[in-house]
């Protein structure tokens, strides 16, 4: 992969787009993201914590900042050092550290409420009324059936930001190509997925879960092509390579959630002072600092901030002792795996799937949520039930069903199939913020 076409600037869906001479397309990328509305709902998604009144927990859109504020100092060390070493042109790094920072604010846009126990309740909802095989359910192909299977957030993320948002159906946001290859994870459709994969193991990292739907697959070949993005064709099935910059996404992503989990589990009571400070005294590689002044959240806040600085220069680290691999397109791990803080990272996250995911609250709202989603889906679904049988006209649907369309607002463009119909419920489904996925079940169950 070459760096001159990595760094694309052409936007999607708008071609002959000259760039300002005073401000970065990458920078008008990030910008289009955060005035967005899917960004804002994040501030009502669950991060790790569900529905919490503690103000100082996080959610969906401060974890999607921090996420960005590392992502770009990761971006800038990592990009100086490519100048340093003439693989890019002095004052590329600028554009590194804009591409990463949009891709990272934009990383989560995608997810359901709940958290993963959202996607996984949508799943498991599409897999039983496909199992029902019944009206709009049944007229779909059951090879198109799996992304609604194993609903993904990082694939309804990609259908957002290049379909659904600004420009309907003409390029979405337009973000540039490069910013969609450094948020696209995992480059293949679930179709293409399954036949590489099946119930094996992945052989690339960047097809360990799917990353785009089949509607939105045009899309990111456009882009792809554009980046010079190696692709794999054979008959299992057709899938790309990362491109480089999204294993610096990932890694921001990978530190802020496993250092800062820790420190909500703190403030929220689930873990004990001493089990967290030790841990990330640990990963802030064992600091002399006089903390006799400062109460245990600032002591934690501390070490919280140590340990992130560590965390970025390991993973500097491990993409320049990985570079040729990363370029060529066959480094198949994550950069947090691959540095020198990696046996810490394992404890990290040991403990949050022993202690953090299992705590009664999470579990007890996951449970809940789980039945929010499934209500809300098994409420809309009538309208698109109705309007297959009217031939998707909307100006012959029931008048209960067009209240429905009112009251909650549900967009119906475009929907002139099955594919279409159960996309439509999966963007309204996945777009509500936790609160407002709990008030809409209410209402549709009438309790």
């Amino acid at each position: 992969m070459e760096w001159e076409k990595l760094l694309c600037s052409e936007r999607l869906g708008d071609k002959h787009y000259e760039p300002k001479p005073n401000r970065s397309i990458f920078v008008q990328d990030h910008d289009r993201i955060v005035f967005s509305a899917p960004f804002r709902r994040l501030a009502n998604k669950t991060q790790v914590q569900p529905l919490y009144e503690h103000d100082h927990v996080h959610h969906r859109l401060i974890h999607s900042v921090e996420v960005s504020s590392v992502g770009r100092s990761l971006a800038m060390r990592i990009g100086n050092w490519l100048e340093e070493t003439h693989r890019i042109a002095d004052g590329e790094s600028n554009s590194l550290a804009n591409i990463v920072q949009a891709a990272c604010v934009a990383h989560d846009i995608g997810n359901p409420p709940f958290g993963h126990s959202g996607e996984a309740a949508m799943g498991d909802w599409f897999a039983e009324k496909f199992d029902d095989a019944k009206g709009v359910m049944a007229e779909l192909e059951e090879r198109h059936r799996l992304e609604f299977i194993e609903f993904e957030g990082n694939a309804q993320g990609f259908r957002i930001v290049t379909r659904l948002e600004m420009y309907r159906n003409e390029g979405g946001m337009r973000l540039s190509k490069a910013t969609l290859g450094a948020f696209t994870k995992y480059p293949v459709t679930s179709a293409d997925r399954e036949s590489i994969v099946g119930k094996g193991t992945a052989p690339y990292v960047g097809v360990k879960k799917f990353g785009v739907f089949r509607s939105e697959i045009e899309l990111f070949k456009e882009a792809a092509d554009s980046l010079g993005l190696p692709q794999e064709v054979d008959q299992a099935g057709n899938w790309w390579r990362r491109h480089p910059l999204v294993f610096i996404v990932e890694a921001a992503d990978d530190i802020c959630y496993n250092i800062v989990d820790l420190e909500d589990a703190f403030t929220t009571g689930e873990l004990p002072f001493d089990t967290v400070r030790d841990l990330l005294h640990e990963a802030a590689n064992n600091p002399n600092r006089d903390v006799s002044g400062l109460n245990q959240a600032e002591h934690i806040a501390l070490l919280r901030a140590l340990s992130i600085n560590v965390a970025v220069e390991s993973c500097v680290a491990a993409f320049k002792a990985n570079y040729d691999a990363i370029m060529t397109g066959t480094f198949s791990a994550s950069l947090t795996d691959a540095g020198p803080m990696a046996p810490t990272f394992a404890k990290m996250n040991a403990l949050s799937r022993d202690q953090v995911f299992t705590a009664r609250r999470k579990t007890e709202l996951e449970v809940s949520g789980r039945r929010v989603i499934g209500n809300v889906m098994s409420g809309v679904l009538p309208v698109f039930e109705d309007l297959a049988k009217a031939k998707w006209d909307q100006e012959k649907l029931s008048g209960h069903n067009r209240q429905l369309v009112r009251a909650l607002d549900l967009d119906l463009r475009s929907v002139a199939d099955a594919e279409q119909a159960l996309h439509a419920l999966a963007d309204f489904t996945s777009g509500m913020t936790d609160r407002y996925a709990v008030r809409v079940a209410r209402m549709l169950t009438g309790i």
